[in-house]
């Protein structure tokens, strides 16, 4: 190229595929989570075309076996799974058939991204379906993976509700500082309420904007997500340590509820986010950055909430990478991680104590038989009377819920 000679500008609307792909290649190549990879792969992108980058990923994630089997009916060969070309017809067929941009606009967004040979098969291959009227079922398939390990462990019924789950992005889950106010609240922002403290909004404007917030009256998190510190009721000025605590939903929860909480997490960024919710929240608790495997506590607590890293499959409503990057390695290693996690945490615990035990996982290896063995190495502690403790999955509650395992235990006096 000569100096002084510049790329011509790439056509309206191809940077953001473009990003897109690169955000597909970040989680399906990497492994890495799609929040994770947002900023590096949309920076050249930005406003609303970085949001749409990231929906169309989304959507090619919560739809990825469906829109391979239009792929391959509609191909003589079977393109390879990293192929660009099924790449490129990926996020043009989800385009055209979930997110509603007309065909034409679909495919020319793309095509700039595939070279030779492979562009003009990714013309034809998308001109088939189109041609054909197929369209996406109405309720995605799961991974094959996936739907086998969930099948085994919870039933097909179980993987007929994940399956529906996945269909749309969730409602917004909120949390009231106030669970008095419920009612008010429901009245003032509109929405159901599947509890006290919750309500559920199905149509809502950007979260920044609506009543309440800036004001710090309520903070967004699933109602499945809100279980854990509820299950340890009024705090009455009782100590509590809130582990793997950022960004800070249970945080809250519990100084709302008067717990004098110490929340401890090791990541700088999401301590930064939790102190900020505090902050606009106004309450209090001290926050510590460390690692829990090498913190220490000045004195034991009258409870400690361990909400362990996992592999947050149970997330996979609004996170639908987590269905094509978590694999048993992973699932695997986090178990050992949670293990020696639960096992320091139960000495931070005062006899007559609490502790809470939750992953937002719905895998067996991260929750029952995490509590089995935690359970048969400390006699000292049992699931709490009144059997609290038990596997959330994600049709418990109408319109879905997050995945969770919780567990309440006791630690014996003297």
């Amino acid at each position: 190229m000569n100096a002084g000679q510049t790329h011509a500008p790439e056509p309206l609307g191809v940077p953001t595929r473009r990003a897109a792909i690169k955000l597909l290649d970040a989680v399906l190549r990497r492994g890495e989570s799609l929040e994770a990879a947002l900023p590096a792969a949309t920076r050249m992108v930005h406003g609303p075309d970085r949001g749409l980058a990231h929906a169309i990923a989304a959507e090619t994630l919560r739809r990825l076996p469906d829109l391979d089997a239009l792929i391959d009916g509609a191909t003589e060969r079977v393109l390879p799974p990293d192929a660009k070309a099924r790449t490129a017809l990926r996020i043009a067929l989800v385009q055209a058939l979930v997110l509603g941009t007309p065909p034409h606009a679909a495919i020319a967004t793309v095509l700039p991204l595939v070279d030779g040979g492979p562009r003009k098969l990714v013309h034809g291959v998308f001109g088939t379906v189109m041609r054909s009227g197929q369209l996406l079922p109405e309720v995605p398939a799961l991974p094959a993976d996936v739907e086998a390990r969930w099948g085994k462990a919870w039933g097909d019924e179980m993987v007929a509700e994940a399956e529906r789950a996945i269909a749309a992005p969730p409602p917004l889950d909120i949390t009231l500082a106030d669970p008095a106010q419920t009612d008010a609240w429901r009245e003032t922002l509109g929405g159901t309420s599947l509890m006290p403290g919750h309500l559920r909004l199905d149509d809502h404007v950007s979260v920044p904007d609506m009543t309440g917030y800036a004001e710090g009256a309520w903070w967004v998190q699933d109602i499945a997500a809100s279980l854990p510190a509820r299950l340890l009721g009024a705090g009455e000025e009782r100590s509590v340590l809130d582990l793997c605590a950022a960004p800070g939903g249970k945080t809250m929860q519990l100084a709302a509820a008067g717990w004098r909480v110490t929340a401890v997490d090791q990541s700088a960024s999401r301590i930064k986010r939790l102190r900020e919710n505090l902050y606009r929240t106004r309450l209090k608790a001290e926050v510590v950055q460390a690692d829990v495997l090498s913190f220490a506590p000045n004195s034991p607590a009258d409870a400690v909430l361990v909400d362990a890293p996992c592999s947050a499959t149970g997330i996979f409503r609004r996170h639908p990478d987590v269905l094509h990057r978590v694999h048993r390695a992973l699932i695997e290693d986090l178990a050992v991680l949670q293990g020696r996690i639960l096992r320091r945490a139960a000495e931070w615990v005062k006899p007559g104590g609490t502790l809470v035990f939750a992953t937002c996982s719905l895998e067996q290896a991260e929750g029952e038989r995490q509590l089995e063995a935690f359970l048969a190495a400390r006699p000292d502690f049992a699931v709490r009377e009144g059997g609290e403790q038990g596997r959330v999955l994600p049709g418990r509650y109408p319109g879905g819920n997050d995945g969770f395992f919780i567990a309440a235990l006791a630690r014996a006096e003297g």
